[in-house]
Order: structure tokens, then C-alpha cells, then sequence
């Protein structure tokens, strides 16, 4: 029984919120109206105020006003369950502690903060260790430096940035941490760039992601002996990128050896829940410290990330802010608190659990995968699974799986070497795209470049992924594929089919995905650069229109949004049956088309406007003549009607007509002779494609046949002929009274002996009869 009834109240005014933010479902005129109501405009405070319903509906209104805009991209909020109530209930019920008296106040939270350290250290088998929670996750390991700073330098505390002048410490990082860290900690303690090494991954043995423990043995040796410090390791237990784990191990002696701290952070160390865990990873327990982002991990929102660590001294952790004498710093603990008693220990571990088998799952389903590469460090228990498209690489090929297992170590140009970035790229867009659930994404490796990542342990809580959703991911890849393979087949062969056909410019663009870019060149004839430029993107426009209206599978486009080329057509994935030399074709054609009416409206309104001034200077002239043929007197206006009047005066109307397909004047006498309109010269028919094709039923434009559309065909082909050599062989019908004579009936037998010769002769040579043959055979028949 509840017995604050201000905490009962609390409670069910949260539900009652979240329920009104998660529910996204607007009426239609709300939507219509929302970009231009007034409460979506920063305005002036209220002065009367505000009731909370009314302030929760802005700020739905808020969340969700831009829905319209983000149509085309996947757009999916967290999957905020019971467990994530609880975590923003704690964030409620912290601000309601912190008003309790002092006494109070300092009890709980001492309680909940020592709940919650025993709970995460036991969870994670870190023994006797503190704990530091924080918002940002850089935090702890800036407050960790400054904890070794103090410990390292006894009279930094009294003489501060002085003592760093005689030894000046270091802190070493892998070459594969998290972009920007080594700055970032530099800016934050006020330390020069100088102090932070960054080590380099091995280049010859082992996993390209681990950093290179010999190296790092003789830069620590190196900076000793010029009178450095060596400070602090950051070590890697699943690296932001691949997910490999450094040989914690051995880094771990090297620190002990030179007196150095060993901090270690990475998704993997979420496997130390797990009943088996990986040697490599499990070396990370006996670490000084390391740090946990358990939101991501468990999919609670707003809760903060914890820093493990051991140390003797509290004095020195409260010098570097790892621990407060103020209360209310403690109530961080309270929704990661209320979220792991909501979970319990068993609920915490089926969540990791369930995202190793998921990585598992789809780790399996892509070694049987052709031109799909994975570079996973342990095939066993490997929570990140890193793939990426290559051609030249069939994954059965392979003897060993380990072999697989590898990082990828093929030389490749730089020019393909971009290629394959690029088709990554759109694989794992389009991934990402059509299943969202998956929560894949692309990566940038400096080994392997472009690769698509599946990190279930960053996104499966918070998605809701599950075992249908890899499979779903898995059939896409396998449509993918095809495509993938086809294109990359079929980029150089457009590449000279372009480069060999009349005004086509190939343009190369290695950052575009699909069969290529192709520009049509303009003719110009001594027109100036701008006027020039317009009428190629004109052209270029046009051209885009008439392909897009064609029924084909392709996709043609303006290319990219910023960085493509200009007046270019981008031509999109493609499948293997494409007709390449057709496409390449009527691309030629369609645009010469357009440059043919461009230019010959250009031509026509010249045409047009000299054929107006000549007529009327022709009409003009007959105007004078008829004056003269008339006489003066009928030019009177009285005298004149009167004269037309007792004499008549016959004359044929005469006008001029303009041809347009010629450009030239005709007199309309023969008009009005023949009472009809001629219709002139007929314009020459337009020409057709050398490559036309006649196409089967249902058969797309740029598609080859089908072999068993040929094959059909050819058989078709053969049992027509057959019946016609039936019909040879069949007798004459005579009519009835109607006899044969002599002579007829020696022809007769005659024709039969040659139709069974003949006969014999197609049934020997069945087997390998083309279509040609067919139709020699079919005119045979019909000159008998």
C-alpha cells in the first residue's frame, strides 16, 4: 500500500503523460492547420498560465511537427517500455527527494548509491570497486585522468600545472578509439596536444583493429627516456568501429610494468554479464577501470553512464571529482537504480544474452553468402558483426572459416577501392532503409573502408529487434546482392559503349551508385559560354524527362544533391539482363531528337518571321496591281459601286500561304481553284533506331530475351516446319467423278519419293536445326 500519497500522485501523473506523448495519432484538421498555429511560433509568456494538459499537447506538437518532412527517411522513436518508465521516474522522483531535510536526504541517497555499485560490480565482476556516474560518457574517463594526475604528482595539488613542467605525462590511445577523444581530454585537463600518443593497430600479425602492444612497449621506453611520464592507457574491449577487443592481457602487464593506469571501455564489456565469456574480454575485470553505457545496452532512456574504478585513497577520488559531499549528486544513481530492480539480475542478462544470439544469427546466415566479406575477431562470441560487398571473393571458396574471419587484406586500387565504398554505402542505406528494425548502419574503417555494421547491443533494446528481423535483413541482402554484382559487371561495359557513341560524354563518378553518369554533348555553333550552358542543361533536362517517361526498370536522376556533376543523367542499379548497347543507344537518340527540335524551332522562327515580311511585300504589290487593273474611276467611292455595278469586275482572290516543312511562300489561287487546302510537301519519315528490337508480350524496354523465350522460339520454329512438310506430303483432293491419269500418277509418286527424302533428310539434322534452317525449309515448301 502506498502510503506518500504524493509519490501515489506522482506516479500516475507520469503514466498519464507519457501515455498522451507516446500517443502520436492526430486528428486530420489538427494536421492541416499545424504549420500555421499560433502556439508553434515563439511568443510572449502567458500571463494567465497554462494547465499541464495543455502544456503536454505542445510539447507532443513539438515532438512530432516535422512527420511531413521526415516522410522519406525512417523515422522510429524508442521503444520506451515499462523499465523505461521507471527510468524516467527516477529522474521525477529525484527532484522530489532532493527537498527532504538534510538528515533524510543523506541516508537515501547513500543507499542508493551503495545499491547500486554493489549491484554493477557484482553484474559485471568487478571486485571491490566504486563507482562514477555521469551524463556524458567522456566524463568518467576525464575524471579518471585527473585522479591519476593527482596520484602521480603528490604536489599538484598545491602547486598545479607547475609540477607538470619537469615530467610531462602522457596518455596513450589507440589509433581506433572514438574520434576526437584525444582532444577532448587535452581540452579538458589544459594539457597540450603533445601529451596524448595515439598507437598505431597492427599492420602484420593479429587484428588490424588491436592496438600493437610492441610498438606501444618501445614508445613508452622512447618517452621514459626523454623524461616523460607515462600517465594513462585507454584500452579498447570492443573498438567504436569493428568491435575488436585489444589483448587486454598483455596491456595490462605492460602498465604494471611502467607504473601506468589501464582504463578500459567498448560495447564488448557488456558480455562480462554473461555466464561464458570470451579470455580477452574477461581480462578486463582485473582493469583499474572501465566504463559501462548501460542505456544503450538495456534500452533505459535518460540513465547515466557508470565509471567502475579502484582506489585507496578518498581523498584523492574527491580531489578529482569522482565522489561529492553533496547529496543531490548522488540522486544520478536513482533511475539506473529503479530501472536494474525493475529488470533483476535475470531480466538484465536475457537482454545481452539476446543481443549476442542475434549477432550470432546473422554471423552464420552470411558465411553462406557469395561476395559478402565479414571481419568479426571471434566467430565463437563476436556481439558487433562488421560485412561488406566484394566481387572478387566468394566466401565458399574458402577452406577454413577462420581464414574468413580476417580482416580483409586484398590490395585493391584506389580507384576500386572507392567503388566498393560506394556500393557499401548504398547496401547499408537501403539496409537500414528496409528494415529499420535492424538498426544497422554504415561505418568507416581505415582497413577495409565503407562496411556495413550490426551492433545489436547499441540498438536491439532500444528497436526491439528480433530473430525474424535478421532473417527479414538476410533476404534482403540476398535481393541486394544480384543487383550489386550486376552493376559493378556492367559499369565498363557502358563506359565504352558511351565513349564509343556519337555525342555521349561519359562522366566518371566514383561516388555515385549505379551503372554510371552520361552527359549529351550540345553542338554549339559559335555560341558564347553562358548561352551554351543553358541550352546543354535544357537538353540535359529534357533528355531526363523522356527517360524517366520510358517504361523500364532503371531509375535515372540529376544525380546527388550537393557534389554531383551538372547537367548530367545518373543512371541508377541495374540488373543483369540489361541491354547496355540499347540504353546507350537511345540515350543517343532521344537527345539528338531533342537537339533536332531545339534547333528547329530555333530555325522556324526565323523562317516564320522573314516569311511575314515577305508577304506582305507581295501583297503589297498585288495590291498596286489591282489598282491598275481596276482603273482610277472604281477607286471613287460612289462612282466606283455605281460602275461595279453596271460592269462587274472579275478578278480571283490572291492571298499566300506559308509552308512550314518547306520554309517558303505559295500562292492560295490553287485554293481557291480546288476548293480544298493543299496539304504540300510530306516531311520525310523520322528515322528509327539501327537497335530496335521487336519485343516479346509484357518484355520491358533495355531488357534482353530470355533463353527460354529463344528456346521457345526455335521449337516453335521446327514444329512449323514439320506441318509444312505434312502439307507436301498430303495428296491433291479431287473432286468427285474425278480420276488420275497416267500421268499425274507418275508425278504423284514422284512428289511422294521426294517429300520422304526430304522428310529423312530434316529428321537426320533435327537435332541441331536453327531457326535459319527452319525458314530455309519453310521456303522450300512454299516453292513446291
Amino acid at each position: 500500500k502506498m502510503v506518500d500519497p504524493t509519490l501515489a500522485e506522482m506516479g500516475k501523473n507520469l503514466n498519464e503523460a507519457m501515455k498522451m506523448l507516446e500517443d502520436n495519432q492526430r486528428k486530420v484538421e489538427e494536421e492541416n492547420e499545424k504549420k500555421y498555429v499560433r502556439k508553434d511560433i515563439p511568443g510572449p509568456l502567458q500571463g494567465s498560465g497554462q494547465d499541464m494538459v495543455s502544456i503536454l499537447q505542445l510539447v507532443q506538437n513539438l515532438m512530432h511537427g516535422e512527420e511531413e518532412e521526415e516522410t522519406s527517411q525512417a523515422y522510429r522513436l524508442q521503444n520506451v517500455g515499462e523499465q523505461g518508465h521507471m527510468a524516467l521516474l527516477g529522474h521525477s522522483l529525484a527532484a522530489y527527494i532532493s527537498v527532504l531535510d538534510r538528515e533524510r536526504l543523506r541516508k537515501l541517497t547513500t543507499r542508493i548509491l551503495s545499491d547500486t555499485t554493489l549491484w554493477l560490480c557484482r553484474l559485471f565482476r568487478y571486485e571491490n570497486g566504486s563507482a562514477y556516474y555521469h551524463e556524458d560518457d567522456r566524463e568518467g574517463l576525464l575524471k579518471i585522468c585527473r585522479l591519476v594526475i593527482h596520484t602521480r604528482y603528490e604536489d599538484y595539488t598545491v602547486e598545479g600545472f607547475n609540477v607538470l613542467y619537469t615530467k610531462q605525462p602522457v596518455i596513450y590511445i589507440s589509433s581506433a578509439a572514438r574520434t576526437g577523444l584525444g582532444q577532448a581530454l587535452c581540452n579538458q585537463l589544459g594539457l597540450p596536444l603533445s601529451c596524448m600518443c595515439r598507437v598505431p593497430c597492427n599492420t602484420m600479425f593479429g587484428s588490424q583493429h588491436q592496438m600493437d602492444v610492441a610498438l606501444l612497449d618501445r614508445l613508452i621506453k622512447d618517452d621514459v627516456e626523454s623524461g616523460k611520464l607515462p600517465l594513462l592507457l585507454v584500452a579498447n574491449a570492443g573498438t567504436p568501429g569493428a568491435g575488436h577487443t585489444d589483448k587486454l592481457g598483455r596491456l595490462k602487464e605492460l602498465c604494471e610494468q611502467y607504473n601506468m593506469w589501464l582504463h578500459v571501455e567498448g560495447v564488448n564489456l557488456a558480455t562480462l554479464a554473461l555466464g561464458y565469456v570470451s579470455s580477452s574480454v574477461l581480462a578486463a575485470t582485473k582493469c583499474d577501470s572501465m566504463t559501462l553505457t548501460l542505456g544503450s545496452w538495456l534500452g533505459l532512456p535518460a540513465v547515466p553512464a557508470v565509471t567502475l574504478y579502484r582506489h585507496e585513497d578518498p581523498s584523492l577520488s574527491l580531489a578529482a571529482g569522482l565522489t561529492s559531499s553533496q547529496p543531490v549528486e548522488k540522486l544520478r544513481a536513482l533511475p539506473l537504480w529503479l530501472s536494474l530492480q525493475y529488470l533483476g539480475h535475470d531480466g538484465i542478462v536475457e537482454r545481452i544474452k539476446h543481443a549476442s544470439q542475434l549477432s550470432q544469427r546473422l554471423l552464420e546466415n552470411l558465411k553462406n553468402l557469395d561476395f559478402i566479406k565479414t571481419s568479426v575477431e571471434d566467430e565463437l562470441s563476436s556481439p558487433v558483426v562488421v560485412f561488406k560487398f566484394f566481387r572478387e571473393y566468394s566466401n565458399r571458396d574458402q577452406t577454413s572459416h577462420a581464414a574468413q574471419a580476417s580482416t580483409i587484406q586484398h590490395p585493391i586500387i584506389s580507384s576500386e577501392r572507392l567503388i566498393y565504398d560506394t556500393f557499401n554505402q548504398w547496401l547499408g542505406e537501403q539496409l537500414a532503409q528496409l528494415v529499420p528494425a535492424s538498426g544497422v548502419d554504415v561505418v568507416e574503417l581505415e582497413d577495409e573502408g565503407t562496411c556495413v555494421r550490426f551492433s545489436p547491443l547499441m540498438t536491439s533494446a532500444v528497436l526491439g529487434t528480433e530473430i525474424q528481423d535478421v532473417d527479414q535483413l538476410v533476404d534482403c541482402l540476398k535481393m541486394k546482392i544480384p543487383v550489386l554484382t550486376s552493376t559493378l559487371q556492367l559499369r565498363e561495359e557502358f563506359e565504352q559503349e558511351v565513349r564509343r557513341t556519337v555525342g555521349l560524354l561519359y562522366i566518371e563518378d566514383l561516388s555515385w551508385p549505379g551503372l554510371g553518369v552520361v552527359r549529351y554533348n550540345y553542338h554549339s555553333d559559335g555560341k558564347n559560354d553562358d548561352k551554351q550552358e543553358k541550352e546543354l542543361e535544357k537538353i540535359n533536362t529534357e533528355l531526363l524527362k523522356k527517360l524517366n517517361e520510358l517504361e523500364s526498370d532503371l531509375t535515372f536522376s540529376l544525380g546527388p544533391e550537393f557534389g554531383g556533376q551538372k547537367n548530367c543523367v545518373y543512371i541508377g542499379m541495374v540488373t543483369e539482363d540489361l541491354d547496355v548497347s540499347e540504353l546507350v543507344e537511345t540515350i543517343a537518340a532521344t537527345g539528338r531528337e531533342i537537339e533536332e527540335n531545339s534547333r528547329l524551332l530555333e530555325n522556324m522562327t526565323e523562317v516564320v518571321r522573314k516569311g511575314i515580311q515577305e508577304a506582305q511585300l507581295q501583297l503589297q504589290k498585288a495590291n498596286e496591281e489591282r489598282l491598275l487593273e481596276e482603273g482610277l474611276l472604281r477607286q471613287i467611292p460612289v462612282v466606283g459601286s455605281v460602275l461595279n455595278w453596271f460592269s462587274p469586275f472579275q478578278a480571283s482572290p490572291k492571298g499566300r500561304t506559308f509552308n512550314l516543312t518547306a520554309g517558303s511562300l505559295e500562292s492560295t489561287e490553287s485554293t481557291y481553284v480546288s476548293k480544298a487546302q493543299g496539304t504540300g510537301t510530306t516531311p520525310p519519315p523520322t528515322p528509327t533506331s539501327s537497335l530496335a528490337k521487336q519485343r516479346l508480350p509484357g518484355q520491358k524496354i533495355f531488357k534482353r530475351s530470355l533463353r527460354s523465350s529463344d528456346a521457345l522460339s526455335e521449337t516453335s520454329s521446327v514444329s512449323h516446319c514439320d506441318d509444312l512438310e505434312k502439307m507436301d506430303q498430303r495428296p491433291p483432293t479431287l473432286s468427285p467423278g474425278q480420276e488420275r491419269g497416267p500421268l499425274e500418277t507418275e508425278k504423284t509418286e514422284a512428289q511422294e519419293e521426294a517429300a520422304q527424302a526430304t522428310k529423312t533428310d530434316t529428321e537426320d539434322a533435327q537435332s541441331d536445326k536453327s531457326p535459319h534452317d527452319c525458314a530455309k525449309v519453310e521456303e522450300q515448301g512454299s516453292q513446291r
